[in-house]
């Protein structure tokens, strides 16, 4: 992530047109990441174009002692959790007005499309934040130490909040007939 570095210190430095390097090298991780999250392509699509303004917004304020990557995945991150919790609100509203048949959301079906069931289930069930933990450790193969400083928490703390999160995991899926995520799941720290 060197050249990555360096584009950011010459964008800073009024360069700005180095920032396509950036959004090329980072466009596709972030729609992965989005699309996990949100559930929804145009939700992800939209999302990461958001992201990509805000960081060059906020380049100022990186600092490199932090690396460019947690940086980015941490705006990504909250700018999720904060459209989430916008949907939850919509629902809730839509549903006062709205008694007709309670249909499965964009992002049931995906879940269930790639995760099957239970453990579709198992992860529907899930705050938003730890959603964001398991998907951030197990499909973007994040390091605690990474996930800590884009959750701006220790990674010893989200290690723990990681096992609660397996064992949790675990226990929705035997209620839903399955076999055991942690069991099958060996994510060691790096």
């Amino acid at each position: 992530m060197e050249f990555v570095e360096k584009c950011v210190l010459e964008v800073k430095a009024g360069e700005i047109n180095k920032y396509v390097h950036i959004v090329e090298v980072f466009q596709a991780p972030m729609y992965r990441y989005c699309s996990r999250m949100l559930g929804n392509r145009q939700e992800a699509e939209d999302a990461v174009q958001d992201i990509l303004v805000k960081a060059f917004e906020k380049l100022h304020m990186y600092e490199p002692n932090v690396g460019f990557s947690p940086w980015l995945y941490r705006i990504a991150h909250y700018h999720c959790l904060n459209l989430l919790r916008k949907r939850g609100v919509q629902r809730k509203f839509q549903s006062w007005f709205r008694q007709d048949a309670v249909t499965e959301s964009a992002e049931q079906t995906i879940t269930g499309r790639l995760f099957g069931e239970p453990l579709s289930s198992a992860i529907t069930a899930l705050s938003a934040e730890e959603r964001s933990l398991l998907i951030l450790r197990v499909l973007e193969e994040k390091s605690f130490a990474e996930i800590g400083e884009i959750s701006g928490k220790s990674a010893e703390a989200v290690k723990k909040k990681y096992g609660r999160l397996r064992l949790k995991l675990q226990k929705l899926m035997e209620q839903k007939g399955g076999v055991g995520y942690a069991k099958g799941q060996s994510h060691t720290s790096r």
